[in-house]
């Protein structure tokens, strides 16, 4: 064990480089890939177009189907028909046209007979200076004619006939207002209805049959339903815009079709089409050699997981060989975990699917819990939970089994929480039992979520492999955790508790080789486990440091003033420096004692530290008086000064009782004033330089201290029968 604390020591040295820091992450990657590298390498498929399958296949993955999501769409979008409107402004330009041809006829004869009136009264009155009337001839139907085409259009004039043109200009106004009225109307009554291009000849036959009904002669309403025929027009027309939104629409409203993870693609013994064999290429399972995507994830999946491991530990505020000491430790307990894990995952007997439930996912965070801290055990569990899921991905669809990875973190944070408050070594099997109740509840919840129909021996399965899991986590922290303590002496929870057992070697020589002394360290526990606690420091550590603070006076039990039960001071008849001798070796004394029972540095540090370099006020002031020159160095302890929280209070501590225990009735203003007197001492003396106290958390030690021994030294009341035993005394 002293060679393999050695080795670790010299590993630890070479982890205070940044270099060797790097490599000991490099290794735990380099691990981590290799544990979980066939889990995700791509599967290999010997499959060809048109052949059969020989294994019912899955797909790996999510994806999107792009092909028949497009063919989807288009269906979708074909599914549209084409979008027509009706311009109803057709209608009424037709209609006006059609008045405008009727009021051209009008205004035909209209000007004809203005024309003629204005001749004949210019020739009248010609006629009366001559003698002899003239009269002029009404205009031919054909001079009519020529004048009505002239006020038409050459587009109008060569789709009517001449005849219609002249049936309207042969029939009074009258007659053609009743017309123009009545070819309005129909066409109106005609278009005001969609008339598509192939319907235009239906539309004008409507028109024909309504104006055939009408009350016009013959030759106007021939001309009547040949101006309506030549009106009615196709009015409804093919709109591209609003055809394209609405293929849009369509188009929008189609949802991509996805190939899901563990959707069959083929099944066993099924012939592989042209679309089953598009498929199996598009989620990567035809052309899979040389794809280094999976391989890529999995090494950023690990760089992420090791660079927050490699933050964490470096903003740790701890001692430098502390840190190390715990990345060694960390880093051993997660590699162990990753490759017990990937041991498991090797089991042939059980289904893939439930094998990782027969992983101690409690035991690392239970380790890690009593060796270093709960949040450190938290991020193991978290970190195993991600591995966890990768490497027992085997018979499950896709890269995680997020069952595992549920079940781990379940197990891990069950162990870390059971022992929060819980101390003792004991307690770890008591934890392997809660968790193994909580692993049980978990693998059932996981059970009957997925809705599955097990019989009662798949159950009785379950429930004996989540009890097993949680028992051999436990089983296997406790048979671990002696070697990590006693590899890298780290001074666990449980270590100190063990400390404290009344049965110790150490702590029996105390009690019974020096009772005062051992009632002494008793108080100085009180006072500085309290005021630990009260700063945030190791109150268990301050509690346990002070039991053996003074077991260097065992040597001499009877020098030492709170052993002297009814008998003489032996100071009284050395000298000053004898004495000075005998106390100050006891600090040194304590020290190796402690070194050759293997005791731990911490403890070691506390016995050797706790007076400091303090002087000894008393023999230096009686070796003055005796007339000797004498250095005041020569009066202090050896040292060194405190360097923890813990040995500064605990040599405070020791003061203060001492001090205090020496005060007949003391009251509460004595004993505070006593208080804030020794610390100010210590300080003034530099004994607090070496530490990281700071001032405030030395007043709030002196209000722990006065309120702790406020508590041992109350008033107590007097009771009738003292009082008479008194008074007969007297």
């Amino acid at each position: 064990m002293e060679k393999l604390q050695q080795y670790l020591t010299k590993i630890k040295n070479l982890l205070e480089m940044t270099f060797f820091r790097v490599l000991l992450f490099v290794f735990l990657g380099i691990v981590m890939f290799l544990a979980m590298f066939s889990n995700v390498k791509p599967e290999k498929l010997d499959l060809g177009l048109f052949s059969v399958a020989e294994q019912t296949i899955r797909s790996p993955i999510t994806i999107e189907d792009k092909v028949l999501t497009e063919k989807r769409k288009k269906e979708e979008a074909d599914k549209v028909p084409d979008v027509y409107v009706v311009k109803k402004e057709i209608a009424q330009n037709r209609m006006d046209l059609i008045t405008s041809i009727f009021d051209s006829a009008t205004e035909v004869n209209d000007e004809i007979e203005d024309d003629r009136e204005k001749k004949q009264k210019a020739a009248d009155s010609s006629s009366e200076s001559e003698g002899e009337p003239i009269v002029f001839p009404e205009p031919t139907p054909s001079d009519k004619l020529a004048i009505m085409k002239e006020k038409l259009t050459e587009d109008i004039t060569k789709e009517i006939s001449d005849q219609t043109l002249l049936s309207l200009l042969q029939v009074t106004r009258g007659e053609l207002s009743i017309a123009r009225d009545v070819t309005v109307t129909a066409i109106n009554n005609v278009m005001s209805k969609r008339i598509p291009a192939d319907e235009v000849e239906n539309a004008k036959k409507r028109l024909e049959e309504e104006l055939k009904f009408t009350s016009l002669n013959s030759g106007l309403k021939a001309a009547a339903i040949e101006l309506g025929r030549y009106a009615v027009y196709q009015n409804e027309f093919y709109d591209p815009t609003a055809t394209d939104e609405m293929r849009q629409q369509a188009v929008e409203t189609v949802e991509p079709v996805k190939i899901l993870q563990g959707q069959i693609i083929v099944e066993e013994q099924h012939l592989i089409s042209r679309d089953i064999y598009r498929q199996l290429d598009l989620i990567g399972l035809l052309d899979n050699n040389n794809s280094i995507q999976p391989f890529v994830g999995l090494g950023l999946i690990i760089f992420i997981t090791l660079a927050a491991l490699y933050f964490y530990f470096n903003e740790l505020k701890l001692q430098s060989e502390l840190k190390q000491s715990y990345l060694l430790l960390f880093s051993l307990i997660f590699a162990l975990s990753i490759l017990m894990m990937k041991g498991i995952s090797f089991f042939p007997e059980l289904k893939y699917s439930e094998i990782s439930f027969i992983f101690p996912a409690a035991m690392g965070a239970i380790l890690i819990r009593n060796l270093i801290n709960e949040r450190m055990a938290v991020l193991f569990t978290i970190i195993m939970a991600i591995c966890g899921s990768i490497i027992f991905n085997e018979g499950v669809t896709g890269t995680f089994h997020v069952s595992s990875s549920i079940y781990i973190t379940c197990s891990g944070l069950a162990g870390i929480i059971f022992l929060t408050k819980q101390k003792n070594r004991s307690r770890i099997l008591q934890a392997g039992m809660f968790v193994a109740g909580v692993n049980v509840a978990v693998i059932f919840s996981l059970i009957f979520l997925r809705n599955g129909q097990y019989d009662g021996l798949e159950y009785g399965f379950y429930l004996i492999i989540g009890a097993l899991s949680g028992i051999l986590s436990s089983v296997l922290a406790i048979g671990l955790l002696p070697f990590f303590e006693a590899g890298f002496g780290i001074l666990s929870t449980m270590r100190l508790i063990e400390l404290t057992s009344p049965n110790h070697p150490l702590l029996r020589k105390i009690l019974t080789e020096a009772p005062g002394t051992y009632h002494h360290s008793v108080m100085v526990a009180n006072l500085s486990e309290s005021a630990c606690e009260a700063i945030g420091a190791n109150g268990l550590l301050a509690r346990v440091g002070c039991y053996y603070h003074d077991i260097g006076k065992t040597k001499r039990p009877q020098f030492f003033i709170e052993n002297q039960m009814n008998i003489e001071n032996p100071h009284d008849r050395l000298p000053p420096q004898t004495s000075k001798n005998i106390i100050i070796a006891h600090a040194t004394d304590g020290a190796e004692m402690l070194r050759k029972h293997k005791m731990p540095k911490e403890i070691v540090d506390i016995a050797e530290q706790h007076h400091g370099t303090t002087l000894l006020k008393y023999f230096y002031h009686k070796a003055n008086q005796n007339g000797l020159e004498v250095r005041e160095e020569d009066y202090r302890y050896p040292g060194p000064k405190a360097q923890t929280k813990e040995a500064a209070i605990i040599g405070i501590a020791d003061s203060v009782e001492a001090a205090v225990r020496s005060m007949s009735h003391p009251t509460p203003e004595q004993i505070e004033g006593l208080v804030r007197n020794i610390i100010a001492d210590r300080l003034q003396d530099g004994q607090l330089n070496e530490c990281d106290l700071t001032l405030k958390e030395l007043e709030i030690v002196a209000n722990s201290f006065c309120e702790t021994l406020n508590g041992i030294f109350h008033s107590r009341i007097e009771y009738p029968e003292m009082t008479k035993q008194k008074v007969k005394q007297a």
